[in-house]
């Protein structure tokens, strides 16, 4: 079972929140909570609050627990950017972008997600040593 909420138009650059959504990804909820609540950034704030709507979305709509759910994916894509522009020197102006920021978040059920694939070891490779050239 996947629960989605969204969070649209949040006036803050998409870059500074993929930040911390990278943080979060795959993470248990629980888990994931934890560290919005630790992550130095303004914009843990509103993805906290959106990963919490979406606990709640879980828990009524589908009767899901809060601890059977984990971060299956989360986005944060760029929206509408708002122009505005600064006086320069000699009449001139340059251009300041507003930007926005749209986050999508899904939960799934922790009995839904793939079995992760043992790794096998990487074999070690080492570098060739360069050859040396005499001169006489």
């Amino acid at each position: 079972m996947e629960v989605k909420a969204s969070l649209r138009f949040l006036r803050m650059s998409p870059r500074k929140v993929r930040l911390v959504v990278n943080t979060i990804r795959g993470l248990s909820v629980a888990a994931a909570e934890t560290k919005l609540h630790f992550v130095p950034k303004l914009a843990s704030e509103p993805v906290l609050k959106l990963l919490l709507s979406a606990v709640a979305n879980a828990n009524h709509n589908f009767h899901l627990q809060k601890e059977d759910l984990y971060v299956k994916s989360i986005v944060a894509d760029g929206g509408p950017t708002l122009k505005r522009f600064r006086a320069r020197a000699f009449g001139r102006a340059a251009p300041i972008r507003k930007r926005t920021t749209h986050i999508t978040i899904v939960l799934a059920d922790k009995k839904d997600a793939p079995a992760k694939a043992e790794a096998a070891p990487k074999k070690v490779v080492r570098a060739k040593k360069a050859a040396t050239k005499k001169t006489a």
